[in-house]
């Protein structure tokens, strides 16, 4: 057990290191991107996925996207969504995948409609190619790692170890925002989203990414923390991930990360006894307090802007006119869409051109729902209602998955403020789906029904 705090530890000094070597040298960046998945990709070969280590090197690259793409590490927009592809197709050779798993195979067959309607009517200038690969490689991600996933049996302890992974560079992540502007009071001055404290990246995925961040070692703290150091430094670790989220003012992943947590305290409390249950008052007030605790610092170093911005008032205390930053009026234009064109919708990637039109600007959508809809009509419905029921199907009999409400919120609330961009959405949804026992099966562990 010595060992094991050990390492964990040296892992995050790792991780904050990397920040700063980053941070000096920004084309480190790339070398880091390039490595994770070639040492990834040896890591299985050795050990030929029995333990399901390419959910560890997905896990670890889902975490990292953001950082990359802040400090110009990605080779291009879609980079960790297919070598998060790759890393869940590889696992499929050595591991199999379940027979069971065909309704995800269907959810992609309802993608193909869409592809030909945009390939049918994009004009002459269009890049198809990037239109379709921009808009589905989300969807084909969640669909593989779906797929993969789906059903396949795994230990509690060893789901933690995928969660942690995703969360050390998470760590590197809020170090280099730290690095990039220590001073969060001098560059506050609206209640608008922040870049500055950002890193100069969109503050909409910088959210999600810290907001999962949260979970992670909200989970570690709670959970996992054996000794009172350990207590110390994941409290700490939530603690400063939890400010530095607060204080990017995009609301989405804080809102999201909060109602993860709310979930895992309710599954904790109510498959508890009624001896456990008296202990959780212990873990209620001490996440109240944190919270408190987290809320007014960031009040404190914001002047209270932070406030206004929860409240959706502009820096003066007006309340604002829309609750979305603007995106009600494309959710609108998309449900028009989808209205007008019911059956096929109006092509896989064609409605940020038609919005085009619509606004006189290219405006990409930010929910994943409502652009289902209007892209790929009916058969977007029929895509989502798979994506909306499986999971609580699978949920009957996978009673001690203890983080699926949670996975599935993150997906869902997601989808909605930030559409996927990144593979973050798609890898944790498809989690949701694992077969988790707290106790060792008797089938092979990377096994699926």
């Amino acid at each position: 057990m010595n060992n094991i705090r050990l390492s964990y530890f040296y892992l995050l000094i790792i991780h904050a290191l990397i920040a700063l070597v980053v941070f000096v040298v920004p084309f480190v960046s790339k070398i880091y991107a390039l490595l994770i998945p070639v040492i990834g990709f040896y890591f299985v070969y050795i050990t030929k996925n029995k333990n399901n280590e390419v959910l560890i090197i997905a896990a670890y690259m889902v975490g990292v996207e953001v950082f990359l793409r802040m400090t110009g590490g990605n080779f291009n927009n879609e980079y960790v969504k297919v070598n998060v592809i790759f890393f869940m197709f590889l696992g499929m050779t050595y591991s199999n995948f379940s027979m069971n798993a065909f309704v995800y195979w269907a959810f992609l067959l309802l993608l193909i409609p869409g592809i030909l309607v945009t390939s049918s009517n994009a004009s002459f200038n269009s890049d198809v190619r990037k239109l379709l690969v921009f808009n589905l490689s989300g969807p084909v991600c969640l669909a593989i790692s779906a797929i993969y996933m789906y059903k396949r049996r795994v230990l509690f302890s060893d789901l933690q170890n995928v969660v942690v992974t995703m969360g050390l560079p998470v760590v590197t992540t809020a170090v280099y925002l730290f690095l990039y502007n220590p001073s969060v009071k001098d560059v506050i001055t609206g209640t608008q989203s922040n870049f500055e404290t950002s890193g100069g990246f969109g503050p909409n995925q910088v959210s999600t990414v810290l907001g999962l961040g949260m979970f992670v070692f909200f989970t570690q703290l709670i959970l996992f923390s054996k000794t009172k150091k350990m207590m110390i430094l994941n409290g700490l670790l939530l603690l400063f991930i939890s400010y530095r989220a607060v204080v990017t003012f995009s609301r989405g992943g804080v809102m999201t990360a909060v109602i993860m947590i709310m979930c895992l305290l309710f599954l904790l409390y109510y498959f508890s006894n009624s001896k456990s249950r008296t202990k959780f008052t212990l873990v209620f007030v001490l996440t109240g307090l944190m919270a408190v605790g987290i809320w007014t610092y960031s009040s404190l170093q914001t002047s209270g802007l932070i406030n206004k911005r929860y409240a959706n008032q502009d820096a003066a205390g007006r309340t604002k006119k829309d609750r979305l930053g603007g995106r009600e009026e494309i959710m609108d234009a998309e449900l028009r869409l989808f209205i007008d064109n019911p059956v096929t919708g109006v092509g896989a990637g064609m409605g940020k051109q038609v919005r085009k039109e619509f606004f006189g600007m290219e405006i990409a959508s930010h929910n994943e729902i409502t652009r289902m809809l209007s892209e790929h009509g009916l058969f977007g419905i029929f895509g989502l209602l798979i994506l909306f029921i499986t999971p609580f199907i699978l949920y009957i009999n996978n009673r001690q998955h203890l983080y699926f409400l949670s996975f599935y919120f993150f997906w869902l609330l997601t989808i909605n403020h930030a559409a996927m961009r990144i593979a973050a959405p798609a890898f944790v949804y498809a989690l949701s789906l694992l077969l988790v026992q707290v106790k060792i099966p008797e089938k092979a562990e990377n096994s699926v029904d």
